[in-house]
């Protein structure tokens, strides 16, 4: 459908194209500087207020002052959103926003053939096209032959619109990316009031650059409205989701908000002791803001003194929690062995990155699955939950106190970076629909013993303060039922094997593992993790082509489901993809027996729908 734009003072300017379609990915890539994530989010939440379901992608340079126009330097932002229910942020994307070279370098392979490219010409000077390796100027040759280039001086533009504002030009160029935003609002017809309104807010106190960037984006999309470089507009209904009340929320988000939910739930104080670390620190930062709640936040010296904090507050009788990544586990190590060992309720949660040692900060990976359910010293056994969504971050914290609190134990949640940042619409539950998950404190001190078992072999919990329940704890090992200091040989036997069988036992109390698609199949392919979405994707393309194909997303990794050996026995093979070097593979070779296909991703980037199914299909034509 084309119609005829008008102006205020009713003058007609070009004819527009209107063209319906069911789902878009854009990907923002520009510098660090160039704020692609601002305006990344910032589509995102005019996107969520449409009514659309999303996901999205922020993607950051490894390093945080990587130098300007360098390909490692690019940071990018990619959202998807439709019409209909979708579960990642898109495979290819429709739209590339290119603020420099090195952003179009980067990003151009993942760009749909026919997609749009929406190109920042002020930056393709000799200096910036040498930084991104370009010997010739890709405007200038056939690079770009394939795609339609929408070639805009947005630096130029900004500085122009701005000109009345009193900003340096240096000043007024940090509004380019407001000015890009503009045009994909009106390029892709998304309202700007909400952003108008987010920019008042945030830049109050400042009132020219509150100017500035409202003056930027209102250009941004005028020009689209007015020039006729654009030419057509597309529309993405809003998607037909569950009745509720639904928020945008991130993985870090959820995950704070499910531990505060816990908190409320089990009717105790709620503790984080945590050092800052990427791609972990947001959780810190958004529960820093929940003091209504009661919950306490401390930031420590380093990841020791977190973790050992967390220990004693939950000794406090606290519903108490550590935040980290990689690294930051490996520090905190000897620590949870002594939660383990004096048997306290507290919650570990790995927000993963590349790795080892420092690794890739920014990206990231599945590769600490071992670390959780292996990397301790001595026999020490610990449940292990994953998170599979950014809206699952809060379920996942949540299951993970309602473990720790009932079998009085630490718990390792793992999620990662790219559910962490990654975001998407979550249907707010009721209070009412959250179990109680509160636990007793020890009732009656005449008969307390410290490590007397409970029918699932918990301990009961005492706390300082407590008259007549006074005990010690520590890292040497436990006499059984008195708590005192034990050298014996068979004690030792014996407090190992139980502290095994308690969280062996958890598999009795956890649900039984399910399945997408038929309960026998040719293929079913097993994952874990921030995996789901580009899994079940790339299922449901492989189900509506006919093929044989399950599956199976499994969310407690130690101890499993237990009916999960048997389900995965009613299929031919197993595929398994995973963003590390096999690790669930091992796990489920070594306790089933089974001999599944390993499909492994160590990129720092996360699996796209079409990997997987690409990989699928070679499996099955060999079946």
């Amino acid at each position: 459908m084309a119609t005829t734009v008008e102006t205020a003072d009713g003058r007609k300017t070009k004819s527009v194209q209107f063209v319906e379609v069911d789902d878009v990915t854009i990907r923002f890539a520009g510098d660090s500087g160039d704020g692609m994530q601002l305006t990344g989010t910032q589509f995102t939440s005019t996107t969520a207020q449409v009514g659309n379901d999303l996901s999205t992608f922020p993607d950051y340079p490894s390093e945080i002052r990587a130098p300007s126009g360098t390909l490692y330097g690019v940071s990018g932002f990619q959202i998807h959103f439709s019409s209909r229910a979708i579960h990642t942020p898109g495979d290819r994307f429709d739209t590339l926003v290119a603020m420099n070279p090195a952003a179009l370098k980067v990003n151009l392979k993942l760009l749909h053939e026919g997609g749009s490219i929406i190109l920042n010409t002020d930056s393709f000077d000799a200096k910036n096209l040498k930084l991104a390796k370009y010997e010739v100027n890709p405007l200038e040759d056939d690079t770009l032959r394939s795609y339609k280039v929408y070639q805009v001086p947005i630096t130029s533009l900004t500085t122009k619109a701005l000109e009345e504002t009193g900003l340096s030009p240096k000043e007024m160029a940090r509004s380019k990316n407001f000015f890009a935003l503009g045009m994909l609002y009106w390029m892709y017809n998304r309202p700007m009031e909400a952003t108008l309104e987010w920019i008042n807010e945030k830049f109050g106190k400042n009132p020219t650059v509150a100017k500035a960037n409202e003056l930027a984006l209102k250009a941004g999309y005028s020009f689209g409205n007015m020039t006729e470089v654009f030419s057509v507009q597309y529309n993405v209904r809003p998607a037909q989701l569950p009745a509720g009340t639904y928020r945008n929320v991130t993985g870090n988000e959820a995950t704070a908000l499910g531990m505060v939910a816990a908190c409320v739930k089990a009717g105790l104080p709620g503790f984080l002791g945590s050092y800052p670390i990427t791609p972990a620190t947001e959780i810190l930062q958004e529960l820093s803001r929940r003091k209504n709640f009661g919950f306490k936040t401390f930031q420590a010296e380093d990841e020791i003194a977190g973790v050992c904090t967390a220990i004693g507050a939950a000794f406090g009788g606290s519903l108490a929690y550590t935040t980290t990544s990689g690294p930051g586990m490996a520090l905190k190590t000897e620590a949870i062995g002594l939660a383990l060992m004096v048997e306290l309720p507290l919650v570990i949660i790995n927000v993963q990155r590349g790795g080892p040692s420092t690794g890739l900060p920014t990206k990231p990976e599945q590769s600490d699955l071992f670390q959780a359910v292996l990397g301790r010293n001595g026999e020490a056994p610990v449940p292990v939950v994953a998170a599979c969504s950014p809206a699952g971050c809060f379920y996942g914290a949540f299951e993970a106190s309602r473990i720790a609190l009932k079998y009085m134990t630490p718990v390792i949640l793992l999620t990662d970076g790219y559910l962490a940042n990654g975001s998407e619409p979550w249907l707010l539950p009721e209070e009412s629909d959250l179990p109680d998950i509160s636990v007793p404190f020890a009732t009656d001190p005449e008969t307390f013993q410290p490590y007397e078992r409970d029918d699932h072999n918990s301990r009961p919990w005492a706390v300082p303060g407590m008259a007549g329940f006074e005990h010690r704890i520590g890292g040497l090992e436990k006499q059984h039922i008195t708590g005192n200091v034990s050298h014996d040989p068979m004690n030792h036997q014996f407090m190992v094997e139980m502290r095994a069988k308690k969280v062996a036992g958890i598999a009795d109390d956890i649900a039984e593992q399910t399945v997408y698609g038929p309960a026998e199949a040719d293929l079913a392919i097993v994952g874990w993790g921030g995996s789901y979405g580009a899994i079940r994707t790339a299922v449901e393309r492989l189900q509506a082509e006919n093929k044989s194909v399950a599956h199976i997303h499994v969310k407690h990794l130690n101890p499993f489901p237990r009916n999960l050996g048997e389900m995965l026995g009613r299929y031919k093979q197993l595929l398994i993809p995973e963003m590390n070097l096999g690790q669930l593979a091992f796990l489920l070779r070594a306790t089933y027996l089974v001999e599944p296909i390993s499909f492994t991703k160590v990129q720092g980037l996360p699996f796209t729908p079409s990997e997987i199914e690409q990989k699928a299909n070679e499996i099955l034509n060999t079946l």
